[in-house]
């Protein structure tokens, strides 16, 4: 059994996609070899270098967003179902049209940090510590 894994498996085990390590190789970020068809691979000691890398890029459990926006909660306006929360995340300042259910779950109200995170043109938004 070889040491090395494909890109894809890599990619996995990693917590990114394939993209995402094509992009590293070519910025020599990770180092790769070719197999006989020219496939990229990439050495078990390689994942693990990243994978506790401090520098590795960190885009939340479960998420494949890279657009996130630490900051803090300036406003919750709850109005039904629905609730509008304004976070200031640095020289930004983002606002996210989310369910009530979602606000109570988080416990959100001024002041305090959150995290927007931005896939596509959607914004969602996750409690957390203002890094």
């Amino acid at each position: 059994m070889s040491e090395d894994l494909s890109l894809g498996d890599a990619a996995k085990a990693l917590g990114v996609s394939a993209d995402t390590l094509r992009r590293w190789d070519a910025s020599g970020r990770l180092v790769t070899t070719r197999d006989g068809r020219n496939r990229r691979r990439v050495s078990r000691d390689e994942v693990a270098r990243l994978s506790t890398s401090p520098d590795r890029h960190r885009t939340g459990a479960g998420l494949s967003a890279r657009n996130r926006f630490p900051g803090t909660v300036l406003s919750v306006e709850v109005d039904g179902v629905m609730a509008v929360v304004e976070i200031e995340a640095g020289p930004h300042r983002i606002t996210s049209v989310i369910t009530r259910d979602a606000v109570d779950e988080l416990g959100l109200v001024a002041g305090m940090p959150a995290t927007a995170t931005v896939k596509s043109t959607s914004v969602m938004v996750e409690r957390g510590a203002v890094a």
